[in-house]
């Protein structure tokens, strides 16, 4: 196979030339990928980088076949539930407030959207809507499978099953966290906001208490 032997060596002596100490570690192994995401099961992809003009952030599942590149956010053991949460408003709107930029557009991240999100109590029934109403998202996108998730997902092109899907998903996930509606992206944000002072008041270091200080002697003349 002269092609691929070709393409190796061109790799080992990239990596050798480089200037970066960790890409000429690897140039022992010129067949094996820099990064290497490869779970085992089925996992939920999430792009770290995606457009502002979307109103979800396109994730989905993948199989253990489809190898992940490093501009992926990979969840393991993820369920439809987590997909449902993941791909709300609920969430979008903390993405939206916590999230750094790529110029404008979204750069997700796991330290600080994903790991400071605040999810909602793990009522069974809550769960249950709420997979059954991504299950449902999941089906609408099934219905197009010759479109990629960044058309399914183009404000100016989502089909109307797909957005009826992902507006019943949005009142599932609302339930979740309380009974009276969501109106307004501001009205999400202070309600996770103070869920997220609620969840974290255990981790707060316990202040010390001052020793009172002793009164100065008086001194005599």
């Amino acid at each position: 196979m002269p092609l691929a032997t070709a393409r190796i060596a061109a790799v080992k002596a990239f990596r050798e030339a480089s200037r970066s100490p960790p890409t000429n570690a690897i140039a022992i192994t010129p067949t094996r990928f820099h990064v290497e995401n490869m779970p085992e099961a089925q996992y939920l992809a999430i792009p770290k980088t995606s457009s502002e003009r979307r109103l979800y952030i396109p994730i989905g599942f993948e199989q253990p076949s489809t190898l992940a590149g490093d501009a992926l956010m990979l969840v393991r053991d993820a369920t439809p539930y987590h997909f449902g949460v993941l791909t709300s408003l609920m969430h979008m709107a903390w993405t939206r407030a916590v999230c750094g930029r790529l110029k404008s557009d979204y750069r997700y991240s796991a330290g600080i959207v994903y790991n400071n999100f605040p999810w909602p109590d793990e009522v069974p029934a809550h769960q249950a809507s709420v997979t059954a109403a991504a299950e449902a998202v999941l089906a609408a996108r099934a219905e197009y499978p010759d479109e990629t998730l960044g058309n399914l997902y183009d404000p100016n092109l989502m089909p109307a099953p797909l957005a009826r899907a992902h507006r019943t998903l949005d009142r599932a996930v609302d339930a979740a966290y309380r009974r009276v509606p969501f109106t307004t992206e501001t009205e999400r944000l202070s309600f996770l906001f103070e869920r997220y002072q609620v969840l974290v008041a255990p981790l707060a270091p316990t202040p010390r208490a001052r020793r009172a200080r002793r009164p100065p002697r008086s001194s005599t003349g």
